[in-house]
């Protein structure tokens, strides 16, 4: 395994992929939320507003997955990066302090998103 200092995360609001980068390799960790819905579309005529609530279950084990990371890059497509980042700053500030980039992404590949770890972090040889 390699160390867990760099570390990005593509996430939306079912899951989220954790990839910690190093120079001797990749490891991935796939976390998801425990909504008791994943429909999230907005019905006619109703009065709510059709927004799924925040999954502070699924933040926390997000925050606590990366809480060994030094330099953390946030990506996804949505709100849900912006979500996650907010959240690290109220509840989580240590792990906030190591987030360097929130940025949109939308859903790459998992060969897309190591790639974009690595050249963040320089990890190009």
């Amino acid at each position: 395994m390699t160390p867990r200092y760099h570390a990005l995360v593509w996430i939306d609001h079912l899951t989220a992929k954790v990839f910690y980068v190093g120079l001797t390799g990749v490891d991935e960790i796939v976390l998801h939320s425990h909504l008791s819905t994943q429909h999230l579309h907005h019905k006619a005529n109703s009065i709510d507003s059709g927004k799924v609530e925040d999954d502070h279950r699924f933040l926390d084990e997000v925050a606590d997955t990366l809480s060994h990371s030094g330099q953390i890059l946030i990506v996804g497509p949505a709100g849900e990066k912006a979500v996650l980042h907010k959240y690290l700053q109220q509840h989580h500030a240590k792990v906030a302090k190591g987030v360097l980039k929130v940025d949109n992404c939308d859903h790459p590949s998992d060969h897309q998103i190591i790639a974009l770890a690595k050249h963040y972090f320089k990890f190009d040889r």
